[in-house]
């Protein structure tokens, strides 16, 4: 149903051939951002992340195939010494001008205690997900998509959504560190647990996690619904919803008054197919809606209700980790914040305000998640349980609007940025976020003196001069 109304949109979109929504069609269409060569003037091969905002030109590059190989190249490789998975971080986590090492050698399940599967950081979730299933467990939760390594996944902090479930970094039982002079660290809540509480969220700054032993639950079935409504019935559901539902979330759209709700709920009932996804469709609608009549935001909001409300529910019943994550081929830079729960939905509505007021060219949806409530140092759930809003522009456009309108928002209301998504916040600010920032720089300092795996990035986001 979504593909006809986009391809219907389309077909109008060419009839729109002067007048106020003809400027606006010709205006909005714009040109692929341009690439950075890819070769430098040294020969040094281009590295780009997912979105194309970052990139760097690496001295070398490293794809150790043992934990030794690594703890070596981490001592001796040129400096700094950066790790990347799937390059789906938006902030500059990666770049180097020294030593780019990939885990993807170091991955799969090397191991089990009980219904604790020790993983290999190199292994991406997408990959975890059966390798568990053939024992019948599964990872408690994903995140919205499945393509990030382990490794990076935690060092981030990324997470799903369910009051219940916490980030992916919350399920590490154990964790084995290489650190900048070479040395392996095996920690845990016993063993060197200053390290471990430090490491589990760590961007990497610490050293390279090469392995993790993780708490696992049953591979149980999960029935998934997706439906469209009217925005304020999404507001006032919100938090029964939360209560009710082992997953939910929701995507609030610009423009149209509209929210998506997704519920995934356990289920012994058998399998039920979902259908081809329609998530590339409605953003395509949504990006002709912007092109066609976004010169006009009531004609924009009442040609969306006309063409979107009556969107059919949708419904699947598969493993959880069939369901939990999907593709996302189209691409898009975001910003993310962890507010407390009582600020995520008053925020929410000023976030749509500025955007509805000043920034008629976004379309994309804006995401809603909760997450529960950890311990490691640099989680932006530690201390209670957080809720997300995750911001996204086409990566056409111009996305400092996420920094000028959204973000100051988001730091009002108490949010604490997700590492890899878009932010501004230095050393200062988030010293006054989090409680065990200084412990987590004495743990730094100590791990890494001469500070090997800090690029210009990290040096500024941890106030860490050159040399230390």
């Amino acid at each position: 149903m979504i593909s006809r109304r986009a391809a219907l949109l389309g077909g109008a979109a060419g009839v729109v051939a002067a007048g106020a929504g003809g400027v606006w069609l010709a205006t909005r269409e714009k040109p692929e951002p341009p690439a950075p060569p890819s070769v430098d003037g040294e020969g040094r091969l281009l590295w780009r992340n997912w979105s194309g905002v970052e990139h760097s030109y690496p001295t070398s590059r490293l794809a150790p195939a043992s934990e030794a190989e690594a703890a070596e190249a981490l001592k001796t490789a040129p400096a700094p010494v950066r790790v990347v998975g799937a390059g789906h971080s938006f902030t500059a986590l990666v770049p180097t001008s020294g030593a780019l090492m990939t885990l993807d050698q170091l991955a799969g399940v090397a191991g089990w205690e009980g219904d604790e599967a020790l993983v290999w950081a190199g292994t991406r979730l997408g990959a975890l997900g059966p390798a568990l299933a053939e024992k019948g467990l599964a990872m408690p939760n994903l995140p919205d998509i499945n393509k990030q390594s382990l490794g990076g996944a935690m060092g981030t902090a990324t997470h799903g959504t369910g009051v219940k479930l916490g980030a992916i970094h919350s399920d590490a039982r154990m964790l084995r560190l290489a650190t900048a002079d070479g040395q392996v660290i095996e920690c845990d809540a016993e063993r060197e647990p200053d390290v471990f509480q430090a490491a589990k969220v760590s961007m990497g700054a610490l050293g390279v996690i090469t392995q993790v032993r993780l708490a696992t639950s049953p591979n149980r079935r999960l029935h998934r619904k997706v439906w469209v409504e009217p925005l304020e019935e999404t507001l006032a559901q919100a938090e029964a919803r939360w209560a009710a539902h082992r997953n939910f979330e929701f995507y609030a759209v610009p423009f149209t008054d509209l929210c998506a709700n997704i519920t995934h709920d356990e289920t012994d009932a058998p399998a039920m197919a979902a259908k081809a996804s329609s998530d590339d469709a409605f953003l395509e609608a949504l990006r002709q809606l912007r092109n066609l009549t976004g010169f006009s935001t009531p004609l924009r909001k009442a040609a969306a209700k006309a063409l979107l409300s009556g969107v059919e529910p949708e419904e699947a019943i598969d493993e959880g980790w069939k369901l939990l994550s999907t593709e996302r081929p189209v691409r898009f830079n975001e910003m993310e914040y962890h507010l407390p729960t009582d600020a995520q939905l008053p925020a929410l509505r000023e976030v749509l305000e500025a955007i509805e007021t000043s920034r008629p060219d976004v379309f994309f949806p804006i995401e809603l998640r909760r997450i529960a409530a950890d311990e490691a140092w640099l989680s932006p759930f530690q201390g209670g349980p957080r809720g997300s809003i995750a911001i996204h522009a086409y990566y056409k456009d111009d996305h400092a609007f996420l920094f000028s309108l959204v973000e100051p928002i988001l730091r009002r209301h108490g949010g604490r940025p997700h590492w890899g998504k878009l932010h501004s916040l230095k050393a200062a600010e988030l010293a006054a976020l989090y409680p065990n920032w200084n412990d987590f720089l004495e743990v730094r300092r100590r791990l890494d003196p001469q500070g090997r795996l800090l690029n210009p990035y990290l040096r500024a986001l941890f106030g860490v001069q050159a040399g230390g």
